[in-house]
């Protein structure tokens, strides 16, 4: 009878649960478990830095509604992924992170990079375990991957002891698992959903507020349905741009705090009442606002705000069942009315105000310049990966989404660091799942620095993704060249510098040519452009674009109050 490793355990298991993606870094003890896994038709990509490798497994948990995996050494290996497994977790994104650790025979004894890790793992995770045997091993890969997807998603850790990696086991002792169930649909009890549409057919100012939940979730055909059935206003959450197109004339993007401040009830589509929805609190909005909620989650009912109607179950299946109700009802918003108006004149002046600023001739340009250009010469369906502060805040607002589960950003958790590990994952699957799509990643200047090595990651495994840096010297701010010279006349930079400086025009882009992609240093709009249409047109070669603009450049002030942070 046949002997088995435990690498060749893991490798097989998680192919038998259709992983499809592998990140990671290698390194003893778990180099053969990477080695096993392209051996069974796991992609395997390897990353220079576990946080970016855990970001990326994340995110095709997102797009593919699979989790990805993260491969990772023990002791610092480990801990490098705590932020990719809170990020996971707080987003609700299913991610499988499996650390190796140290020999079973040496625990206590001060082992190479010993460290508790399934008890750390507990705070970040819905589940972190150890498998006792090699037996086991695809039992619990089968509940790690089942507990990831199911009710509400997260991450889960497993940990793997260094002895395990190439002990054999007889393959006729070991418990095989087929692949777990798609995740069950629930769905809303009746009474809730008649007690919802009842709420909104007496609204005088209904909001539609779409959040993440239902991208994951897939419910795009039935929430656009409704929103075109019912004729509300909509808002998207950031990453839940697309789920209805940004074009279509219900959305109030461009109309946020009003439509917030004044709606009477508000629908919630698998969105939080946390610190982006400013906790659905008085002054943002009104006192006695009426709350419908749907979510997967039965413990995020209620938090805030105590709803009208609490609709529990699947974000797709409840839209269902609300169109069902509205159907027999045959209610719609009236498109004339006050509400809509003040809406529709808020919208207007907001997006003149943009275009103000848009079309300003100054050199060097501000951030609206940037995205103006930028709007008129990516894709209409490219994935958009966006982090930074001012670069992620304006840019949600003038760059436009047409599909579902195309924008990835700092997220619930707004975590910088994200946007190179997010674009790898995008670009391999949209090199699988939808060939010929482009991805797109605008990066701050600051937070391109966070995991900006991994351009030679996207150069190997030669993913045609275009990095746009917006260049503004500093966090939020920066200083030019000239006042910078000045400020080093004063004396150290540790004492005399600001704490948002970065270099003055930093030469990003040839990080970019260092791994053989194409880099451009743009400061004017004609050489944007042609930077853009160079890249875009280019299919098979990776592009980063550095963006010089002004350092003072901030944005339209409060007038996306989207992160009181950056006002800073």
């Amino acid at each position: 009878s046949e002997a088995v490793s435990g690498a060749q355990l893991i490798a097989q298991a998680l192919r038998a649960q259709n992983i499809e993606y592998m990140f990671g870094i290698v390194g003893i003890p778990v180099t053969e478990i990477a080695i096993a896994a392209q051996a069974v038709g796991i992609k395997y990509v390897g990353m220079r830095n576990e946080q970016a490798a855990c970001y990326a497994a994340s995110a095709v948990g997102y797009l593919t509604g699979r989790p990805g995996v993260c491969l990772v050494v023990s002791g610092p290996g480990f801990l490098h992924t705590l932020g990719g497994m809170a990020n996971a977790t707080i987003n609700c994104w299913p991610l499988i992170v499996i650390g190796g650790s140290s020999d079973r025979n040496q625990e206590t004894m001060g082992a190479f990079q010993e460290f508790p890790q399934v008890e750390a793992g507990r705070l970040y995770n819905k589940l972190s375990v150890r498998p006792s045997s090699l037996e086991v091993i695809p039992a619990v890969i089968e509940k790690a991957v089942r507990i990831s997807m199911y009710g509400r998603p997260g991450s889960c850790y497993i940990d793997i002891p260094g002895d395990f990696v190439n002990l054999q086991v007889n393959k006729s002792s070991v418990k095989f698992m087929e692949c777990c169930l798609p995740p069950p649909i629930s769905m809303a009890e009746h009474s809730a959903v008649s007690k919802a549409a009842s709420v909104i057919a007496l609204s005088k100012q209904p909001l539609l507020i779409i959040g993440k939940g239902a991208a994951y979730s897939h419910a795009e055909n039935n929430i656009r349905k409704l929103v075109d059935l019912c004729g509300l206003p909509f808002l998207p959450t950031p990453m839940a741009k697309g789920v209805v197109p940004d074009n279509h004339p219900n959305c109030v993007a461009a109309a946020r705090s009003t439509a917030l401040q004044h709606a009477d009830v508000i629908v919630l589509l698998g969105a939080r009442l946390n610190w982006i929805l400013h906790f659905g609190l008085p002054p943002r909005y009104h006192q006695d606002v009426k709350v419908i909620q749907i979510d997967i989650c039965a413990e995020e009912l209620g938090n805030n705000v105590r709803p009208a109607a609490a609709l529990l179950g699947d974000i797709n299946a409840v839209t269902e069942q609300l169109l069902e109700e509205f159907n027999k009802r045959s209610w719609k918003y009236p498109s004339n009315s006050e509400w809509w108006k003040k809406l529709r004149g808020k919208i207007k002046d907001n997006e003149e105000r943009s275009k103000g600023l848009a079309l300003q001739k100054s050199l060097p340009m501000n951030y609206y310049t940037v995205f103006h250009h930028i709007r008129e010469l990516i894709p209409k369906d490219c994935i958009l990966v966006s982090e930074g502060a001012n670069t992620m805040d304006i840019g949600r607002t003038m760059l436009p989404n047409f599909y579902p589960r195309q924008r990835l950003d700092a997220g619930t958790f707004g975590t910088m660091g994200v946007g190179l590990g997010f674009a790898i994952a995008a670009a391999m699957v949209a090199r699988d799942h939808t060939p010929g799509r482009r991805v797109v990643c605008i990066e701050g200047d600051s937070a391109f620095g966070f995991s900006g090595m991994e351009v030679e990651t996207i150069c190997r495994y030669n993913l045609p993704i275009v990095i746009i840096v917006v260049n503004n010297n500093g966090i939020y701010t920066g200083l030019d060249s000239n006042s910078w010279e000045e400020m080093l006349k004063f004396g150290d930079p540790a004492t005399c510098v600001p704490p948002v400086s970065l270099l003055p025009n930093a030469h990003y882009e040839k990080i970019m040519s260092a791994f053989g992609g194409k880099g451009y240093f743009v400061k004017t709009p004609e050489e944007l452009q042609n930077a853009l249409k160079a890249s875009v047109t280019d299919k098979q070669t990776p592009s980063l674009i550095n963006v010089m603009i002004d350092p003072q450049s901030e944005r339209k002030k409060q007038e996306f109050p989207w992160l009181t942070r950056s006002n800073l």
